[in-house]
This record gives C-alpha cells, structure tokens and sequence, in this order.
C-alpha cells in the first residue's frame, strides 16, 4: 500500500440543529453564529488508525469548520500509521478517542483493556482483498492452495479458514501496491479506497473485489473511547458524537474542501485527485450511510456485535464470552 500517512474561532458558522442557543441563523445558509465566549473546553485527543485520508474525513471537516470549538472541546487529532497502537493508547489514557476495527476492539476488551465502542465511522469495514482482473480466483472458495499478502494478525482469514474448510499461505503486508503492480497472480489486502488510486497511478487497472462482508463477516470501523473518560464526560463525548456525525454529512454532501486542505497539511502526500477519488469510494460505497436505505451515520447495534462476538468466539480467537453491552454502547449517540 502507498503511503497514507490539524481551529477556527468560536464565531465561524456551525450546524443549528447540533447547537442550540448559538445566535441568529444566517439567512439561506443552514448555518449559526455566536459571537458568546465560550467556557472551558473540554480537551479531546484522537488518535487515528492511519494516516490523514479521507477516512477520517468528517473528523477534519468538523475541525476545520470549527464544529468542535463550538461545541465546547479542544480536539487534536493524531495521524496514526501501520504502529499507530491505537487501541492501547486509548486504554492507557494517552489519547480519548481513537478509530480502530470493530473485532480488534472486541479482543482488546477481551484482555481487560477499558474501551467502549460508541459510534461508528464506516458501516463496513472498508478491507478487502485486492485482485487482477484476469485472476481465475472468482471468489472466497478459490482460495484455498493460494498466496495472499494481507495482515496476519486479521481474523478475517482464520473466518476463511474455518467457512471454507482450506489454507493459503500467507505474505506479511508491506503496505505498498509494488508487489501487487508487478504480479498478475498476487491476491492482496487493501482498503478499496485508497489502494486501487495507487495502483491505476502505478501503471495498473483497478482489480476486482473481494469483499469481506460477502463471506459474512461483517465488523465495523469504530470509535472507541477510553471508558473510564467516557462515564467522567458523557455530555462531552455526545457532543463529539453530533459534532462528528454533522463533519461526516458536510464532507460527503457538501463542499469537502475544508477536510481536504486540513488533511494536505498533516499528509503532504495527500493530492487533490487521489482525495477526491477515495471520497467519491465512500460515497458509492455507502460506508458512512450503510447500505440498508436508511441514512445509519454514526450507528451501531447490540446486534451486529453479537454476530461478531459469536463468530470470534467460534473461532476460538476470543477466549472470553462477552456480551455486546459488555464493549459498545449507543448512549453517546444523537
């Protein structure tokens, strides 16, 4: 994979349905204005699993338009990368908040780390694996005997594994698309909404898809929360929650710019083609939206997290019997 690797004043406009008592509204534009000092803001830090794209687009369009700041929080976000150890940052009280997966939380709350998944980013995790066209592998059974690169670590291959009842071999991922350019056979993980940029910019044609919730496996990217933090600012953390869902709804539906020049500065590697074509994937995607017709931004269910936790458990990756209540909860959200 290429590489993937930050507030305006109180008074610039924001959402009139996320902050009440804000001012007047400004005639024809949706928009508030307060020119009020505000109070202590709450201090957010929130760590990212990668580096700025337009993956954490509505956070960096939020910020940028100065959501947060009228929100009352002092938001920092921190560029993550294939090391951003997101997750223990966020248990050991380093950061608030960071974006992680849905299954890897599961199993970090396993071992005692204190999370809670709050609302989530993508409704399907944007993972898949990445083929040639002419590859004569056409689906999840065709696997079996073949060399994937991918991360070890994803519980996605152990769920293959199992469902299929076969074995591949397994190359390290390098995080670069180099290997994948040159051999037509190589069958590797990537998020299709980035990777295949890369890959056309490299000389390739964009592969075809293999995508992990047609085998059943359907996990999240989430926000997670350190729970101690969360019980201690619950209002702080509901108004993160809004603030971020309305950054998310701007960014897809509206003028990206703001997120898009805010994520050119924390990665200089970022270009306007590329963010414009991986945002353009989400939205056709529906990652943020969910693909059930009802606009599910910012939503998680117990139920999802079930399916998860059982299917972990069957493959004795998860060695503790949780419930979802146990590592997610809804009560931040709008």
């Amino acid at each position: 994979m290429s590489t993937r690797f930050r507030r305006l004043l109180l008074c610039l406009p924001v959402f009139s349905l996320l902050f009440s008592g804000c001012g007047k509204k400004k005639e024809g534009t949706g928009f508030t204005s307060s020119s009020d000092a505000a109070p202590q803001r709450t201090p957010i830090v929130v760590q990212l699993d990668w580096v700025a794209e337009p993956e954490h687009g509505g956070l960096y369009q939020a910020q940028a338009r100065g959501w947060f700041t009228a929100a009352g929080l002092e938001v920092t976000l921190i560029p993550g990368g294939p090391n951003a150890m997101a997750t223990q940052k966020v248990a050991t009280g380093q950061v608030q908040i960071a974006q992680a997966d849905s299954t890897n939380t599961i199993l970090a709350i396993a071992e005692g780390l204190p999370l809670v998944q709050f609302s989530a980013v993508f409704q399907n995790d944007p993972s898949v694996l990445m083929l040639h066209e002419d590859n004569p592998v056409r689906g999840f059974e065709d696997l079996s005997g073949k060399t994937l690169m991918a991360r070890p670590e994803w519980a996605f291959l152990a769920y293959l594994r199992n469902k299929y009842k076969m074995d591949f071999s397994i190359v390290p991922q390098n995080y670069s698309v180099a290997n994948f350019v040159a051999d037509k056979g190589l069958i590797q993980q990537g998020y299709y909404i980035a990777e295949p940029y890369h890959i056309i910019q490299a000389g390739g044609r964009e592969p075809r898809y293999l995508y992990a919730w047609d085998a059943g496996w359907d996990s999240y990217t989430v926000l997670v929360a350190n729970a101690p933090w969360a019980r201690k600012h619950p209002d702080a953390l509901r108004a993160f929650v809004k603030t971020a869902i309305a950054g998310w709804n701007d960014y897809l539906k509206g003028d990206p710019t703001p997120a898009n020049e805010a994520m050119k500065q924390a990665n200089p590697n970022n270009t306007d083609a590329f963010l414009a074509y991986s945002r353009q994937k989400i939205i056709d995607g529906k990652l943020v939206t969910g693909l059930t017709g009802t606009d599910e931004t910012g939503r998680i269910s117990a139920e999802r997290f079930a399916t998860q936790i059982r299917q972990l458990r069957e493959l004795n990756i998860l060695k503790k019997d949780l419930k979802p209540e146990e590592v997610m909860t809804v009560e931040y959200l709008p």
